[in-house]
């Protein structure tokens, strides 16, 4: 991967932590999860005048991002009713990783290295043993087990056909430009949901909806816009590094623990992108 794309995909991670982190502070997370939908379409609207229209071949991979989305809108949702966000994120994008290799293999045709493999695979073990750290809390909750894992199925599948639809558009921003519009079905169910309510939800987390909105437009453009030039599991497990992020900005920042068990996973998952990204 080539070290521009390689500092993009980091930049993604970072704007990902930086909106699960505000998602974790906010009292309603629907709200605010909505908000991922709301930036999205927005910028969608704003591009597409812009830009030039996706090339018909990609419009399958459009509509089966766009249902992975919806659907993982509803699989997340469901993951944080029944476990902690430090538990359900980990789990859920720990596994994507390894998932959107062997769908980059079968629909892409890209056939890592061995050490890109490799690195694809501790990357996926560090992400994810920031979980099992937590191994106390999936005993007897089969459900947070169930809808994380469930939503890292979605991710992989959002993220393939991403990679695939991209390439095929000759037009990456009107591709992402049409993928974020149709989020709008999100918006209308969350206005629904929370009629009679909404004005003043947002008047009092005006700030997390911001910011959240805001973060998650670039962070999911740049990744979108990285799988045109780089192999689509490889910008997976670089891009997947926002777990670790997410952990270290909860300890150093937010004073939760465990501290060691946090480090030890980050400088295991630095190691598994070093090798993805072709570091050394």
């Amino acid at each position: 991967m080539a070290a521009d794309i390689a500092l993009l995909v980091l930049l993604a991670a970072f704007l990902h932590a930086g909106w699960n982190a505000l998602v974790k502070t906010a009292s309603d997370r629907l709200l605010i999860i909505s908000a991922i939908a709301f930036g999205q379409c927005m910028a969608g609207i704003l591009v597409m005048p812009f830009v030039p229209a996706p090339d018909p071949a990609s419009w399958p991979a459009i509509a089966v991002s766009t249902t992975c989305h919806y659907l993982y809108y509803i699989f997340l949702y469901q993951a944080y009713r029944f476990g902690d966000l430090s538990l359900v994120y980990p789990l859920a994008r720990g596994l994507a990783p390894v998932l959107v290799a062997m769908g980059a293999a079968i629909f892409g045709r890209e056939i890592l290295s061995l050490p890109a493999i490799a690195g694809v695979m501790i990357t996926a073990a560090g992400i994810a043993s920031i979980a099992f750290f937590q191994k106390s809390s999936l005993k007897n909750n089969s459900s947070t087990l169930f809808f994380a894992m469930g939503t890292g199925v979605i991710i992989a599948g959002y993220t393939v056909a991403d990679g695939v639809g991209v390439r095929l558009s000759n037009s990456p921003f009107g591709y992402i430009a049409w993928l974020f519009f149709l989020e709008f079905p999100v918006i209308l169910f969350v206005v629904y949901r929370r009629r009679g309510r909404i004005v003043r939800l947002l008047h009092r987390e005006w700030k997390q909806f911001a910011g959240t909105g805001i973060c998650s437009v670039f962070a999911y453009g740049i990744v979108i816009f990285a799988v045109n030039f780089a192999p689509m599991a490889a910008v997976s497990a670089l891009r997947e590094s926002s777990v670790i992020m997410a952990a270290l900005i909860g300890t150093l920042f937010l004073g939760e623990r465990p501290f060691r068990q946090r480090v030890i996973a980050a400088v295991v998952v630095a190691c598994g992108v070093a090798m993805v990204t072709g570091v050394r």
